[in-house]
């Protein structure tokens, strides 16, 4: 099956106009052969990270999606063209992030549809994919386990050192931690982007500020004799003892380390974004 970035590879080269739709995990909207909007079902959309964060109602977000668009949002909303161009950046690069990488979805693309937004910013597909491959690749540097991004948020009971700093978004997922939600649940809580989140998780897990993740449970052993009699019981010597069912071990966790189309404004964007990350 075509891998998801090679499909939109191809829609830039035919310079496709519509949306992608990858089943229920998500839609890509293209203009002419570049993405202009991403969203994914696993990170928070840009109304949610409008609404969450109080910069506006659902109630006044929805009238100007269904009437005005986005020239309608800058020219009543409290937000400025470059506060949503930036808003829009971390929503397409988070959504590019979980979605590029799927696989066993078959994608359906329509023709002539578009975002509510419009075409207002354009990305590159190939700068995507750099792109998530970085993001990747910083993930990993900060702590090479994935368990803590898809497991619920347990902040540690005691500290590892006498004092520790905290970034803002390391505080609050402290704070919104229940011990039952993952930092994709809790970063639709507190209206931040999903990476954002996943960066504050790894090095608070890192910093030894979070409870490991719980070992998945051992799978049951098998009866043999509730197969039928499709299946023989193993035969022992004269004498033997039976052999107690062999149950395995529970894996054990892993210790690990203690608003413009033009192209350069948002290379730009992402420089500063880059630097954001690496200063928090």
């Amino acid at each position: 099956m075509t891998k998801l970035d090679s499909l939109l590879a191809g829609l830039a080269r035919e310079r496709s106009t519509g949306a992608l739709r990858v089943g229920r995990s998500g839609t890509i909207f293209l203009s002419d052969g570049r993405v202009t909007y991403m969203e994914c079902a696993q990170t928070p959309s840009l109304e949610r990270l409008l609404t969450a964060r109080g910069r506006m109602s659902e109630a006044a977000l929805r009238g100007m999606q269904s009437d005005g668009g986005c020239a309608r949002l800058l020219r009543e909303g409290p937000i400025t063209q470059g506060e949503l161009q930036y808003a829009v950046l971390g929503v397409v690069l988070d959504a590019a992030f979980f979605l590029l990488p799927m696989s066993g979805t078959r994608p359906k693309f329509r023709p002539g549809e578009e975002h509510w937004l419009g075409g207002q910013w354009f990305f590159d597909v190939a700068g995507l994919v750099r792109e998530c491959a970085r993001r990747r690749a910083q993930l990993a540097g900060i702590w090479p386990s994935a368990d803590v991004d898809t497991s619920p948020v347990r902040p540690a009971t005691a500290l590892a050192g006498h004092a520790v700093t905290l970034d803002r978004v390391q505080w609050e997922v402290l704070v919104q931690a229940d011990r039952r939600a993952t930092p994709l649940e809790l970063a639709r809580q507190i209206g931040r982007p999903g990476y954002s989140v996943l960066l504050a998780v790894r090095r608070l897990a890192a910093a030894g500020l979070l409870c490991p993740p719980d070992p998945p449970d051992p799978p049951e052993p098998e009866d043999p004799l509730s197969a039928g009699d499709e299946r023989t019981l193993p035969r022992r010597a004269r004498g033997e003892l039976p052999r107690p069912p062999h149950r395995p071990e529970a894996p054990r966790p892993s210790a690990g380390p203690s608003v413009t189309g033009d192209p350069t404004d948002i290379a730009l964007l992402l420089r500063l974004k880059k630097a954001l990350e690496e200063l928090s």
